[in-house]
Order: structure tokens, then sequence, then C-alpha cells
């Protein structure tokens, strides 16, 4: 029974991973970056961010048998919007303030072909004597990261707590918790790999389209932000 009911956490967390307003953060972090590889690494941090956070809070939940107050859940799905358009926000600024566009080249002896995102803002020659330098992204990605922190205890992950304080013992419960965190983790990477394909098809060879999908990211992500501030805003700040 517990072993189904682990299996039955961990696709729920895959599930968890296509709700909107993740798909607008990652979509929205995702949109500078060209390369299945290195968007689905960020939608994989994002997982490891929300599972994090939501093993220490929910996990310390389960052992003083408490819960939260619903006020408190309402005010960090507002803060996920709150972070929401900020993401978009930064998105557009950096469309209208970056000339920004991608490149595809070679590492001499790799043999393999790769993209990068480039800008000319601060460039004064012209594009075909300007330098392409760049630094691949191979550290953690820390910003993404923060955001999955930030999204681990908003929305339905708190319902995950309440599933898991059902069980017949807290460290079962806490093992739930991480199955899910893994799901959720595993889903993000495959949905971002699902991101991925038409910002780097676009990023290869049609500028004008992928600048056109970074601005629909961007506004997409502020709405879906704006809308969670609407239906979150009142509960939050009710007793206040």
């Amino acid at each position: 029974m517990v072993f189904s009911t682990l299996g039955l956490g961990f696709l729920i967390g895959m599930q968890h991973a296509t709700e909107i307003d993740h798909v607008a953060a990652v979509s929205s972090i995702a949109s500078s970056k060209a390369g299945v590889r290195s968007i689905s690494r960020h939608g994989l941090f994002w997982g490891i961010g929300h599972t994090m956070t939501l093993l220490l809070v929910g996990g310390t939940c389960i052992i003083l048998r408490t819960s939260m107050p619903d006020n408190l859940a309402s005010q960090l799905e507002f803060a996920v919007g709150v972070m929401l358009i900020g993401l978009g926000a930064h998105v557009l600024y950096k469309l209208w303030r970056d000339r920004v566009h991608f490149h595809s080249h070679q590492h001499q002896g790799s043999g393999s072909t790769h993209f990068h995102a480039h800008s000319h803002r601060a460039d004064r020659d012209e594009h075909g004597a300007s330098q392409h330098a760049h630094v691949h992204d191979d550290g953690v990605p820390w910003r993404t990261l923060v955001v999955g922190l930030v999204h681990g205890m908003a929305g339905s992950a708190a319902l995950v707590v309440l599933t898991a304080a059902t069980l017949d013992s807290p460290w079962w419960g806490i093992i739930y918790i991480l199955t899910f965190g893994i799901g959720t983790a595993a889903g993000m990477a495959l949905l971002s790999a699902v991101i991925a394909a038409p910002i780097t098809l676009t990023a290869r060879s049609l500028t004008f389209a992928n600048r056109a999908l970074q601005a629909i990211i961007g506004i997409f992500t502020c709405a879906v932000g704006v809308r969670i501030l609407l239906e979150t805003a009142h509960q939050a700040f009710a007793n206040i």
C-alpha cells in the first residue's frame, strides 16, 4: 500500500510540473537560452529547488504534527505572483534593451555544434567585426534554483504535505514528499525539453520569430503573475 502511494506521489509530481505558473516561470528563464540540454538543465534545477523547500517546510510540519495557516499559504502564492511578474518583465526588458540573437559555432577538436545567445548592445563595430566571445553556462543556475525554492510551498504543493501527513509514519510522509519532488523535477526537465524545441528552432535562423517568441513568453508570464495576485490578494492579507 505504501509503495503504491509513493508511486502515485511520483506521478502526481510529474503532473504538478505542468501547472501554469510553473510553465510560466521556467519558460521565462529559458527564453534567453538555446539548446535542449541547457534548457532542460534549468528545468531540472527548478525542480531541485522546489523539492528542497517542500522537504524542509513539509517535513517540519509532519514531524511537529502541525499545518500551514491558510493565510500564510495564500501569502506564499501571492509572492509567487510577484516573482512571475518580475520574471516576465525582465524578459521584456532584456528584449527591449539588448539586441539579442543567437549564433552557432563549433569548438576546435569537439566537432559538435551548439548555439548561444549573444547581444550587440554595447558594440560600436559592425556585426561582422564584433567579438563573439562567450562563457558557457556550466555552473549551478542559481536564479533558476531560487525560483524553484520560492515555488516550493506555494499552490497545490501544500496539499502534498497534507497527503503525506496521513501516512502511518512521519518518515514515510517525508519519503512521499521526496518521491513527489523527484517526480516534479523529472516532469519539469521533460517539459523544459518541450519548451526548448521552438526556442532552439527559431534561434537557428529565425531571429525575428525568436524575439517574437520571447515577447510572448514575457507577456504570458506577467499575465499569469497578475492572475495569481488577483486570486490570492484578499485571503493573503485578510487579517492585516
